[in-house]
């Protein structure tokens, strides 16, 4: 079962945009970084500028031997021939997306609580990720902060299924190794990698941490 890699490096449009950067750019910088799982996250921009996104990173992505999911789309996972797609509460259930994208792709689903946590493992998916476990203002999920006591337990639901758990939300690179040995498989960053100006240097500075 595909396990996401130590760091998911999420590529947010709304992010990107704040910090004044070309979202195809930081791409490139997360892959010379090391890189080898990036999440595309737009969620206001039209399906066509998401297809033709994807696709680029796609392509950027395969002499890395990276991986890219894409947020919330299904359909656009597909076409664009990206390894996954990631889903939340309210996206398309992921029995849904797997019939979709087939056996060989991966799903990772968004839980913020016990309760769906044991509904996300029995369900056809190979990660779940859990949070927000600190404050964020990267990402609004309308759930408080979860701490690692839920990364715990998420650990403790998924090892018997073989399932990654991926951590994210208000996690830094001081902060981050502490997720991990909580249980998670995996923890994801958005602003922080933009935090320094430079995130290619950011990523490798994680991966060293993560190491």
């Amino acid at each position: 079962m595909p396990r996401p890699a130590r760091l998911n490096a999420i590529l947010d449009d709304d992010a990107v945009t704040r910090a004044g950067r070309d979202l195809i750019e930081v791409g490139r910088a997360f892959l010379d970084g090391g890189a080898t799982f990036i999440q595309l996250r737009a969620k206001t921009r039209p399906g066509r500028w998401l297809l033709d996104t994807a696709e680029r990173l796609v392509s950027m992505a395969e002499p890395f031997h990276a991986e890219i999911i894409v947020n919330d789309r299904a359909d656009v996972a597909r076409l664009a021939g990206a390894a996954g797609v990631h889903v939340g509460q309210d996206d398309l259930a992921p029995e849904h997306v797997r019939a979709l994208i087939g056996d060989g792709r991966i799903i990772g689903f968004s839980t913020h609580a016990i309760a769906q946590i044991d509904d996300a493992v029995r369900r056809p998916i190979d990660y779940v990720a859990v949070g927000p476990i600190f404050g964020t203002g990267s990402k609004d999920t309308g759930y408080d902060a979860v701490g690692l006591t839920l990364v715990q337990e998420a650990a403790r639901r998924a090892a018997p299924r073989g399932l990654g758990v991926v951590a994210i939300g208000g996690i830094t690179i001081e902060r981050a190794a502490d997720v991990i040995a909580a249980g998670a498989t995996s923890v994801a960053i958005i602003s922080d990698l933009l935090s320094t100006g430079d995130p290619r240097a950011r990523v490798a500075q994680y991966l060293d941490r993560l190491a």
